[in-house]
């Protein structure tokens, strides 16, 4: 088994959470030297951003307000840490 990276995750409700993860992956991932909590915070909100998308694009029958209230959010954020909307990062816009 290659090299890995513990990344802990810890959220305001007390949560914690540890994953390992092969360091070359997150060397490949890595974008101008970011570290391996960085990288994971990206793909984590990528993610998250990816299944609101779907919920609210590719569900069955109309996504109801609070859940398209939670995609404007997540998308407002994801906006603010990577610099350009999830449209144009995936080229997937509705």
């Amino acid at each position: 088994m290659t090299d890995t990276i513990s990344v802990t995750i810890e959220s305001s409700d007390d949560g914690t959470d540890e994953i390992e993860l092969p360091e070359n992956l997150v060397d490949m991932l890595a974008e101008d030297g970011e570290d391996a909590a960085t990288v994971v915070g990206d793909i984590a909100l990528f993610g998250c951003a990816q299944r609101i998308h779907g919920a609210i694009h590719h569900g069955q029958g109309e996504p109801s307000e609070a859940v398209q209230a939670v995609e404007e959010d997540t998308m407002e954020i994801f906006e603010e840490r990577f610099g350009a909307t999830f449209g144009e990062l995936t080229g997937h816009d509705h």
